[in-house]
């Protein structure tokens, strides 16, 4: 693991240095966040419970395209997630077991011709170091909800999972209003897969913006700003992969990996004079196989200024 953590370290730290014949001062470009639960999807609490996401953009300057040079727009990426079996107090015996997912990373956006790619770095945590279950417990007692306490003594354990990652994909416009952008995925590390998909665009949302994909339901959402006509827009996509392993259901586990995911999603966004304001659902499909049903999951991204 050592040496895997030092690998990790000696990468990000090419990828934060100077890009040759640039110049070295960097600016925050823009801030992305976007949150999941379930309890504004299905609302239910289980399985893929919740998640945040933070990342701060930096790099030289934006051009409202991507630039061609691998490693000058940099994306510093955090985040949280809780995994969950089905119930809190009494999960069945086939069901999941509790997960505590805190990671951090690196990443770099750049242009490959007419295509878009991304390809990153991330120290993704699990087990009881990260305290999402403590603050899941804290969470449920002010709210006085039930205690995880009985999933919390039997979930994953600690470790520190180095974990590589990319994108690559092609957006092409279908008339004045709506674009398709068809992409592929690759990730090895706390999960490993290969997935394909694309997503659709109706109206200005994404335009001359850096676009960021959520963790756990693939929606894209704006980490710079492009631009900044008003109205609405309206978002579809969907994607399979193929999951050769997860440290999430390890083998050997009651809860069996299933080799195929898919994700359905929608989504909704409104641009005012000032305000702006997402709203996704994403139908998310059985990723162990004594799970009874798929499951449904909202996001909400916003940003109010008065």
């Amino acid at each position: 693991m050592r040496k895997a953590l030092l690998a990790v370290c000696a990468v990000l730290a090419v990828l934060a240095s100077p890009v040759s014949g640039q110049t070295s001062e960097r600016a925050t470009l823009g801030i992305g966040r976007f949150f999941n639960n379930d309890a504004i999807g299905d609302g239910r609490d289980r399985w893929r419970s919740g998640s945040y996401a933070v990342s701060l953009l930096r790099g030289p300057g934006w051009s409202y395209a991507l630039p061609p040079r691998f490693g000058e727009i940099l994306e510093f990426r955090l985040r949280s997630e809780i995994i969950a079996p089905a119930s809190l107090t009494n999960p069945a015996a086939g069901d999941r077991r509790y997960v505590g997912v805190l990671s951090l990373g690196m990443h770099t956006h750049f242009s490959l011709g007419q295509a878009e790619a991304r390809l990153g770095l991330d120290l993704v945590a699990t087990g009881r170091q990260t305290g999402v279950g403590r603050l899941q417990r804290a969470a449920h007692r002010v709210f006085g909800l039930q205690s995880p306490d009985p999933v919390l003594a039997g979930q994953i354990g600690n470790a520190v999972h180095p974990t590589l990652s990319a994108e690559i994909g092609r957006s092409f416009d279908l008339g004045d209003r709506a674009r398709l952008r068809p992409f592929v995925e690759a990730q090895a590390g706390v999960e490993t897969y290969l997935r394909a998909g694309a997503d659709l665009t109706f109206g200005q949302f994404g335009q001359g913006a850096l676009m960021l994909r959520d963790q756990v339901t693939g929606q894209r959402y704006s980490g710079i700003r492009g631009d900044e006509t008003r109205g609405m827009s309206v978002l579809l996509g969907g994607d399979i992969a193929h999951i050769h392993d997860s440290a999430y259901l390890p083998d050997g586990g009651a809860a069996v990996l299933e080799p195929t995911r898919s994700r359905l999603r929608a989504g909704l966004h409104w641009r005012g004079e000032k305000s702006e304001i997402f709203y996704g659902i994403t139908r998310l499909g059985r990723e162990f196989k004594g799970q009874p049903t798929a499951q449904t999951v909202g996001s909400l991204r916003l940003r109010l200024r008065f």
